[in-house]
């Protein structure tokens, strides 16, 4: 009987992993997007951003939200489990310490393989881990300027950028100041305010899934188009997601 050897076994395999890979691509477009929403930042009022752009997210998209709403500078984020079974975390908080069980949670998330959006002050989320900003966003938080106008724009040469179609200039306020980036993040947008430019937001290519980070996010910020069109680019670039194939149906259509 004559032996296969290995280059004609993986020739004769090659198709079934094809069709593997496929069949695992068709099932991550099918089911609903699930997002945990990490939020506990009151002075940017996290809470009532993030629920208002969970109604919104839930209501155009086949996407299912579970909170993990806890306090600012508080102990713990209740909800937090939902981390197990969810496809993307967006976090919103400020300085939470995490008990040893829910931080184990959070690490074995970010080993898994699996992406993170963050915001505002996601920059120092975790008071007993504040190597979040530089390990996994790939920022350099280094405080705010005054509390002035932002013009913000989108940086040179990442207008095609998929997270930035169809966004446009807006303004924002209070400058976050990050002087010093990970060598691997992309720029996209960049804020200016009284002669002083700053990172805004940027993307990130980590071995362990892809991460977009904002310094943007305050309540004025969510009543903008262009930033909640930001934020939805994000999530399905983030998640290697289709947005087309999430959209529900119009109300009226048959």
């Amino acid at each position: 009987m004559k032996s296969t050897t290995l280059p004609e076994f993986l020739r004769r395999i090659a198709p079934l992993f094809c069709l593997l890979a496929v069949s695992v691509f068709a099932a991550a477009q099918s089911s609903p997007l699930k997002i945990c929403l990490l939020s506990a930042s009151a002075e940017y009022e996290s809470d009532k951003s993030l629920t208002a752009f969970q109604s919104l997210l839930e209501s155009r998209y086949r996407v299912e939200c579970q909170r993990a709403f806890g306090k600012d500078k508080g102990d713990g984020l209740p909800g937090m489990e939902a981390l197990d079974t969810a496809d993307l975390m967006i976090v919103f908080t400020r300085r939470v310490n995490l008990p040893p069980a829910q931080l184990a949670l959070l690490k074995h998330y970010l080993a898994g393989g699996k992406p993170v959006l963050g915001l505002r002050t996601a920059s120092h989320a975790f008071q007993n881990y504040p190597e979040f900003d530089k390990d996994i966003l790939g920022g350099g938080y280094k405080g705010h300027y005054t509390n002035s106008q932002v013009a913000v724009g989108i940086a040179t040469g990442r207008s095609a950028h998929p997270v930035l179609a169809g966004v446009s200039t807006f303004t924002s306020r209070k400058l976050y100041k990050n002087p010093t980036l990970a060598d691997d993040v992309v720029v996209l947008l960049e804020g200016t305010a009284a002669n002083i430019r700053e990172p805004l937001a940027w993307t990130r290519h980590r071995p362990q899934g892809r991460v977009f980070y904002t310094s943007l996010g305050t309540p004025e910020d969510f009543t903008e188009e262009s930033f909640r069109r930001l934020l939805i680019n994000a999530i399905f670039w983030t998640t290697h997601r289709d947005e087309a194939a999430f959209r529900k149906p119009a109300p009226n259509s048959k």
